[in-house]
């Protein structure tokens, strides 16, 4: 018999093994999370029956509360404390007690405390979809999109391979450490800080939270104030999960406020993670440059959505008009400039325009709609100075989506998806982030001019490039400025947890998601110990010994050559002349290398 039959009988016996012990479903207890003050077919209450009027031309700052309603009804959710400075240090010191003790934890408590996450998260999908929905505005099609499934892979990726990057790593011990064992070690920081924005109020807690979690840390996510009624709620699940397995209190908090509030949590903590604006994030960078605390910034977008002539028209424009109404513009993928190649550029305007009169907006939660409200207040009037400045500039409408029925006090907070053409780098819509539904559309005829354009921005989050020909479009992304990158799909990168998440330039800098942002949480330690201690240990060489002797700088030339010449006789002489150096120390063997 072949030796190799035993070996290919014991693969498939494991194989067989694996597979039935995917059939037993692992045991994890499910956990009870009160949602009736926030269901919205519950009775209402006097605090949510009401229509908010929120404060125009001001902030809610001097409130010193954070007030939460419906963009897409204006109905009143109620409120939260903005925390001040000394109550969010309140919260960071309470969070690195806890985590002392969570940094001792197992990895196998730790993927329970995921299954717990994933099995409650499976079972609730309406109620978490429906929470993000009444708090942003964005459909229950979009959540799920959005919110759920990335969220489950990301929970499913660190279960299958988060231990595995965070376990020591081994590395090469080179030539002059070949006595040497070397690795990297990957420890907690403390407590990350997380600051996140509105689009995503589940996904946006949930990604920093869970690896910083995984790998040990506390965490204090501040929501923002445009989401701090869904952000409220999503802690509870997180706290539950937590309490479920018996994890320290106050490992993860979620706080609320405005800047003051986030100024705060910054000079606390020993991490600081930003989700946002460019200009917030210079600023956390200032704030964090006095106390030294590394940053990872994922800031603005304007990335580029590239159609060569050989892309199948039809279906890029079905992606392309999701991309730009998802959740109402909340994409945070930021696909906001398409170049379309001018032989197709007639046909793709003329899809996109089928596509866009079908659309409809209103309020998400009739399931009627492709897209809902606007989140920010007033957020839509400078969506249409944006437009009035392209048309002023040669631009025109191709086509403009149609409301549903709108109450009269929601109005403001919508904006009709809106097809630009004939647009330039000269209008403000090419160069400035929008986050709305607006599709700015310009023709190229080469590949080397798209290029160009669209390395002509001073943000570079993301690009999407489609073409008949695989290589003509990964060579085209390839040249393109930007963090990540997708070919022949838009926005796939985040549907895979393996990848990093960032950007370049003023889309920011540092890495989440992925095995680079998973790590990114940690202390990343090197070290070093003998091979074969005892039997072997590190000596300094008699000739470099205090006091050194007269032939030190000699024996170093030699050791260097010996090591890392590169001509193999050259080192073989170096070696005979290094012996020579440590059993002879006279003169003459230096004598004799200055000779050679």
């Amino acid at each position: 018999m072949p030796f190799w039959w035993p070996l290919i009988v014991l693969a498939f016996a494991y194989a067989i093994c694996k597979f039935l012990l995917m059939l037993i479903p692992p045991n994890v207890p499910s956990i009870d999370v009160d949602a009736s003050d926030v269901l919205a077919h519950g009775k209402d209450t006097e605090e949510n029956s009401f229509i908010y009027i929120p404060p125009r031309g001001r902030s809610q700052q001097s409130d010193k509360k954070v007030q939460c309603y419906e963009p897409a009804t204006m109905k009143y959710l109620g409120y939260f404390p903005a925390l001040s400075p000394t109550e969010v240090e309140e919260r960071v010191t309470l969070s690195r007690k806890a985590q002392k003790t969570w940094a001792q934890s197992s990895f196998k408590l730790r993927r329970q405390f995921l299954r717990i996450l994933l099995k409650y998260i499976i079972e609730h999908q309406e109620l978490i979809c429906e929470v993000s929905s009444r708090d942003t505005g964005k459909t229950m099609v979009d959540a799920s999109l959005g919110e759920i499934m990335t969220t489950c892979e990301k929970i499913t990726w660190l279960l299958s391979e988060g231990e595995r990057w965070l376990k020591p790593e081994s590395r090469s011990s080179g030539r002059a450490m070949l006595h040497k064992v070397s690795r990297v070690e990957f420890h907690p920081l403390g407590v990350i800080g997380a600051i996140v924005p509105w689009n995503y109020p589940f996904h946006n807690i949930f990604n920093p939270m869970l690896a910083a979690v995984f790998s040990g840390n506390g965490i204090v996510i501040k929501v923002s104030e445009h989401a701090s009624w869904s952000g409220c709620f999503y802690f509870r699940i997180i706290q539950a999960a937590l309490a479920a397995v018996g994890a320290p209190e106050n490992l993860v908090d979620v706080i609320t406020g405005f800047a003051e509030t986030g100024e705060a949590l910054v000079s606390s903590v020993d991490k600081m993670i930003f989700v946002g604006s460019t200009a917030v994030g210079k600023m956390i960078m200032r704030n964090a440059a006095e106390t030294l605390t590394p940053v990872t910034l994922e800031l603005g977008g304007k990335d580029a959505f590239i159609i060569c002539e050989d892309a199948d028209v039809s279906h890029v424009a079905q992606v392309a008009v999701r991309g730009t109404l998802q959740s109402s513009g909340q994409n945070c993928a930021g696909a906001e400039r398409f170049y379309v190649h001018k032989d197709i550029y007639t046909a793709f305007i003329s899809q996109v325009t089928k596509i866009v009169k079908s659309v409809s907006a209103g309020p998400p939660l009739t399931g009627r709609y492709d897209m809902g409200a606007i989140c920010l207040q007033e957020h839509s009037e400078h969506l249409q100075s944006l437009v009035n400045d392209a048309l002023d500039k040669g631009a025109e409408i191709a086509v403009r989506g149609s409301f549903g029925h709108l109450g009269e006090d929601a109005v403001d907070q919508y904006f009709p998806p809106t097809v630009l053409i004939n647009v330039n780098h000269n209008m403000k819509i090419m160069k400035e982030e929008a986050f709305g539904p607006i599709m700015p559309i310009m023709q190229f005829s080469t590949d080397e001019e798209v290029i160009k354009l669209a390395n002509d921005s001073r943000y570079a989050l993301g690009c999407a490039v489609f073409s008949g020909s695989k290589h003509r479009a990964k060579q085209i992304a390839s040249q393109i400025q930007c963090g990540v990158a997708a070919i022949n799909d838009f926005a796939s990168n985040y549907m895979c947890q393996s990848l990093p998440f960032g950007g370049v330039k003023d889309s920011g800098f540092g890495r989440f998601a992925g095995i680079e942002g998973l790590r990114a949480c940690c202390l990343v330690k090197s070290v070093v110990e003998d091979r074969f201690w005892p039997l072997i240990k590190t000596k300094i060489p008699k000739p470099i010994q205090y006091p050194v002797a007269e032939n030190a700088f000699e024996f170093q030339e030699a050791l260097v050559e010996t090591l890392y010449g590169l001509n193999i006789w050259d080192r073989l002489r170096s070696l005979i002349d290094v012996l020579k150096f440590l059993t002879d120390q006279s003169s003459n063997v230096s004598r004799t290398r200055k000779s050679h």
